[in-house]
């Protein structure tokens, strides 16, 4: 974690921003709960517990900071809750999520998908992309075990 970390910082310095103990203690968050998609609230009652004195409008501009620097993808999965992925170290493009429908489970999809797509889209339309993002929506595996088991009984 602490070699994450600095490489935050060093990302940070190069756009002639430091890494305050704020910015610090809410990017210590964001990495040893990667995997939650936490909301911003999310991150401040973590944050909160490490610095009590942090307030929430400080997270959500530390947040928003982290997401223009790209350190951060800011996403929705359709719930109406803004949540905050950290980028992969090295990942050109954002990655992919299945997200459950039934139990609201979220997995991460690591491959790149889209290169051809974005290749078409760039070739027909003209369109440079920057960087592209998708998410499904359907039933885990876990939750479709448990109908095909509930519908048997």
């Amino acid at each position: 974690m602490e070699h994450r970390l600095e490489r935050i910082k060093k990302q940070l310095h190069s756009q002639s921003y430091k890494l305050t103990p704020q910015r610090e203690a809410t990017v210590r968050v964001l990495l040893e709960n990667e995997a939650d998609h936490l909301s911003a609230e999310d991150v401040y009652l973590l944050v909160k517990e490490k610095a009590p004195e942090i307030g929430l409008a400080t997270v959500y501009r530390t947040l928003e900071l982290l997401s223009e620097l790209k350190v951060v993808d800011k996403i929705n999965f359709g719930d109406g809750v803004s949540r905050y992925d950290l980028r992969k170290e090295g990942a050109e493009h954002f990655h992919h999520h299945l997200v459950c429908t039934e139990c609201g489970s979220v997995e991460e999809i690591e491959e790149d998908l889209l290169g051809d797509v974005e290749k078409l889209v760039e070739n027909q339309w003209g369109f440079q992309v920057k960087d592209h993002r998708l998410t499904f929506h359907g039933v885990c595996k876990v939750c479709q075990k448990a109908a095909v088991a509930n519908s048997s009984n």
